[in-house]
Order: structure tokens, then sequence, then C-alpha cells
């Protein structure tokens, strides 16, 4: 999927032959702020600039909301709280993720997103003991190309995702991963696909014992039925080449929907999403979860 979403863009981008399309920006509405002179002291003007340059980035890129589960190609700055309640395939074993690893996101120059995770809390009902704080996780994004809706509505992103050990004994990877990722995404009218392809590459290389080094896919499929309402499925699949799950697939299917942007200040909005995501592999590590996304994009 990843490569026939970046075919179609490279085939778009030829074909209009526009080299000043892809970075044509609209910004007019914050003109003022990004230009204007400093009101109250340097400090405020300083940080008025950096918004609106942020604004403009993001003008630079379509429009669409951030999936569930898949992680958006496009530059985002928000908060952003996950909740997670798993249940393992037998049904006796539930883990209940607070936090979901997600944390601050923001874009500190041109082309650039860095995203700081803050650690989940999770809790084991069997057995009870086991509960504690996630690995600590860093993500960083780099833009390659880009379009938005007037201008061929497509998108093409490096990731270089970063999890350091940081976790107790019984919820910790032990090792440092580092997960380069190459995301795509296209959009017509109100339909859209985002996509990522990566590999997670512990510390000790392919080590035999734990999960080695998947592959990792995520496809989400959006459809805006309303300004502020966006149905989505995403498929989120791995494949195990080597470790203890050698030879394995996993494949599950999140139905959701995303409600927002909805605006509760000057540039502060509220969004939020629903979705369950059901395995539909005999050989995945939990059955089913639901998830809830809270973030306040700024």
């Amino acid at each position: 999927m990843t490569a026939i979403v970046a075919l179609l863009i490279i085939v778009q981008g030829i074909a209009k032959a526009d080299p000043g399309a892809v970075n044509q920006v609209s910004v007019s509405s914050n003109t003022e702020q990004a230009t204007g002179s400093p009101t109250v002291g340097g400090d405020n003007y300083s940080l008025d600039n950096w918004l609106g340059k942020v604004s403009q980035i993001q003008s630079e890129q379509p429009h669409w909301v951030t999936p569930l589960m898949t992680v958006t190609p496009r530059l985002e700055q928000e908060l952003r709280y996950d909740q997670y309640w798993e249940t393992t395939t037998k049904g006796n074993k539930d883990l209940n993720s607070y936090g979901g690893g997600k944390g601050l996101e923001f874009i500190p120059f041109q082309n650039t997103e860095v995203i700081v995770g803050i650690p989940a809390y999770q809790t084991h009902n069997i057995p009870y003991n086991e509960n504690g704080f996630a690995d600590e996780s860093f993500l960083f994004k780099y833009r390659l190309l880009s379009a938005n809706e007037e201008n061929g509505d497509y998108i093409v992103t490096a990731f270089l995702g970063v999890s350091v050990p940081t976790g107790n004994r019984y919820n910790t990877q032990d090792h440092e991963v580092t997960t380069p990722t190459i995301a795509v995404g296209k959009g017509w009218r109100n339909f859209d696909v985002q996509d990522t392809l990566g590999i997670q590459i512990p510390d000790d290389g392919s080590s035999p014992k734990g999960d080695g080094t998947p592959v990792v896919s995520n496809t989400a499929f959006q459809y805006r039925i309303a300004p502020w309402a966006t149905p989505e499925v995403e498929f989120n699949y791995t494949w195990f080449p080597n470790g203890d799950r050698s030879r394995i697939n996993q494949l599950y299917i999140t139905p959701g929907i995303v409600l927002g942007k909805f605006s509760v200040g000057r540039r502060l909005g509220f969004t939020v999403g629903v979705g369950y995501q059901v395995a539909a592999t005999e050989d995945a590590k939990y059955n089913h979860n639901v998830v809830l996304s809270v973030r306040m994009p700024f």
C-alpha cells in the first residue's frame, strides 16, 4: 500500500510540473500574527512569530485528521492522551494502558516535528503486581514532499522513532529500539489514505529472543462526512521475520471515528476519537482493544 500511494504522489507531481506548487502557501489569516509588531514584549513577539511560522508550515500540507492508531505523515502540534483497554485471546487477562505513550508534539522549524512521549502507566488484572510504567519514546519526523488540497493533496514524510528501556521489569522491551519509517498520504476530496511502513531494530540487532526485528505497516482509510466528523477503518499489520514469534503474521482491523477539531481558544482546539481494534489473525498478541484518543492541537 505504501508503494502504491507513493507512486500516485510521484506521478501527480511530475504531471503538474510546477516547482512552486508544492510549497505554495495560503496564510492570509495568519499574516498579521506572523509579521505584526510586538505589543507586549520581545518574548511575546518571538512566540507569535513561531506560532505564525507553524501555521505557514501546516498550510503547505493536507488538512486531514490524525488517525487513531496510524501515525500521520502530516506535521502536527498538539498535546495528546490515548487510552487502551486490551483483552487477550483467551479473554481472561486484561491490560489497560493509560496514556498510550503519547505526549507533546511540536514543530520546531521547517518540515520538522518532534514527539516526546510520556511513558504509559500499564495495569494488569493477572497478575496484578505487574503494574507499572512502560518505556520512554521519541519520534522525529521530516517532511520530504507535500501539497495542500489546492495543489495535489499528498504528503511523504520520513520518521525515526526511538524507544528507551525506562519501564519496570514487566512493562519494558529491555532494549533501546530504533524504528525508521516511511509515511505517505493521498487525498481525493473528502477521502484520504494514510500509510506507514517501518522496521523495529533493537540495540542487540536481530536477537533470536524477544520480538526480533518486526516489520510494521499501518494503513488508515478516512472519509470526512462533516467538517467535524471523520469515520475511518485502519489495518494494523506486523510481520515477525525472527525472534520468539518468527514467521508469525499479526493483523488488526480498527474501525473508528474522529470528531473535531473544535475551537476552544485563539489557537487551541479539541479533538476526540474512539475505535475498536479486533484481531484478524490467530496469533495476535491480544484479541481486541478499545481505543480512546484525546488531542488538544495548538
